[in-house]
């Protein structure tokens, strides 16, 4: 299933447009490494790292 800005997991619900927008490209385009990973904690991940890439883009 594809997510998109107005179907998205319920614990993206709280975050930053920008960051629920990242973590939602991160979650419909998976890496490699996250192949095994199940879906909710695919979430996680793709939270974290959604977080992360805002805060280096704000310096």
């Amino acid at each position: 299933m594809d997510w998109t800005f107005d179907n998205f997991p319920a614990e993206m619900a709280a975050l930053d447009p920008q960051v629920r927008e990242k973590a939602i490209e991160i979650l419909n385009n998976p890496k490699e490494q996250f192949e095994n990973v199940d879906g909710s904690e695919l979430t996680k991940l793709a939270i974290k790292e959604a977080q992360e890439w805002f805060l280096n883009m704000e310096g």
